[in-house]
């Protein structure tokens, strides 16, 4: 949550199961990642007036590019935590990042949740595309500290663990879609609502909360976009722009290394555990989702709406998100970041296209099928049939019967005439 920018603006018929294509797909769009059940479902769906098939939907280049370049700056900005403590410079980068990556991922991960209803489908593939990779990481990051990292870590669903606040941060707002397309002025009052979670230290550590609710405003503003907004900040005039702006946004980030908390940028404490007076809190958010939507615009600006070689790893970044912390706690808990030669200039560049190779790797169709029992399970086990997907069953077999029987009728009298 990249051609032409007219590509970006789907015909009517289309926008909506281009919407519901990508709203089956990864962290961003967290359903996907690799349209299985998208196929059996449109294999299913027949047009009102007739009988073949609705054609399937195309995946748009523009976001499946932009969810693979905002998984590397996630990893990358992974890598650089233990090592940015030695150069400023890196620190610089980190904080530069950290500013926009997961508010550009959120706010795709809100606009492909435009379709969400609260329908059987879409809960089904909410449990089936987010609760169970939940459960099946939050335990898994657990374990791994505590047979490899060597230090006991206690399993537990409501304090999400690493990586898996997204999962379960992304879990909620998707319920809450429906209401956040009722509300007047969504955006504000979801904005209001992220300040006065920055200003509130006692709301509890229980699945993330805090983040949840500081992060809450980039997911509706995305809600609220349309495919034209998208197409506006990559005129040509935005991508020159925002070489400027991102220069600035480095120079300043440099200087604010030693006078700003890094802590402000995760988005999960309040200004009084963050040692500041409480008004500050919505000051800081107020001009923190301010910055991360102007550099969100121009890292947009910058994604190529053409199809490229890692176009196709879009539709698996949620595989590349939750696999690639896996490599990287391994790591931290064996102490290969404390060699001396990666808190050298060559070797946190070298750190840095290794990750970026890695999370590439995970991203691809081989480990997406080895994965795809955990990540996207099926699970039509655990579900009752949807009665609207009976209805088209005996729908399609009325149809297929009462051909047969037009068939049969006209070929009976030349049968007869033999």
């Amino acid at each position: 949550m990249f051609h032409a920018a007219s590509s970006l603006v789907p015909s009517p018929c289309s926008a909506q199961n281009q919407n519901d294509q990508h709203d089956r797909s990864d962290p961003s769009d967290r359903s996907d990642p690799s349209d299985r059940s998208d196929r059996s479902d449109q294999s299913r769906d027949r047009s009102v007036g007739g009988s073949s098939p609705r054609p399937a939907a195309k995946r748009d280049a523009f976001f499946d590019n932009a969810k693979y370049l905002a998984i590397v700056l996630v990893a990358m900005g992974h890598t650089w935590e233990p090592l940015k403590g030695d150069s400023r410079v890196l620190t610089a980068a980190y904080v530069l990042v950290y500013t926009f990556h997961m508010p550009a991922f959120i706010v795709i991960s809100g606009f492909f949740s435009r379709s969400f209803d609260g329908s059987p489908g879409k809960l089904k593939r909410l449990v089936t595309g987010i609760v169970v990779p939940y459960i099946v990481f939050e335990t898994a990051y657990p374990l791994l500290k505590t047979y490899v990292g060597g230090a006991p870590q206690d399993i537990s669903l409501l304090d999400p663990y690493y990586l898996t606040w997204f999962l379960c941060a992304l879990f909620i707002w998707r319920l809450t879609t429906p209401l956040w397309k009722l509300v007047r002025h969504p955006v504000p009052l979801a904005l209001g609502i992220a300040m006065l979670a920055s200003a509130t230290p006692n709301i509890g550590g229980d699945l993330d909360l805090p983040r949840v609710l500081q992060f809450l405003p980039f997911f509706v503003l995305g809600l609220n976009l349309k495919a034209e907004h998208f197409a506006l900040v990559r005129r040509r005039s935005i991508r020159i722009a925002a070489v400027p702006v991102f220069a600035f946004a480095l120079a300043f980030s440099w200087w604010a290394v030693p006078r700003m908390n890094s802590g402000w940028l995760y988005h999960r404490n309040s200004a009084q555990e963050l040692g500041v007076p409480w008004w500050v809190g919505p000051v800081m958010q107020l001009a923190l989702f301010g910055c991360s939507l102007l550099l969100t615009a121009c890292f947009l600006s910058w994604v190529p709406g053409r199809t490229m070689w890692f176009t196709a790893l879009g539709a698996g970044t949620l595989y590349g998100y939750l696999t690639h912390g896996l490599l990287l706690k391994t790591a931290d808990y064996r102490g290969w970041f404390d060699h001396p030669a990666l808190h050298r200039p060559l070797g946190e560049i070298a750190v840095t296209v290794a990750v970026a190779v890695a999370v590439t790797l995970l991203c691809t169709r081989p480990v997406r099928q080895v994965l795809r029992f955990v990540v996207e399970p099926r699970m039509d086990w655990a579900f009752k049939r949807d009665a609207a997907e009976l209805a088209r069953e005996r729908e399609k077999g009325e149809r297929e019967k009462g051909e047969r029987d037009v068939r049969e009728q006209r070929e009976q009298p030349a049968d007869v005439a033999g």
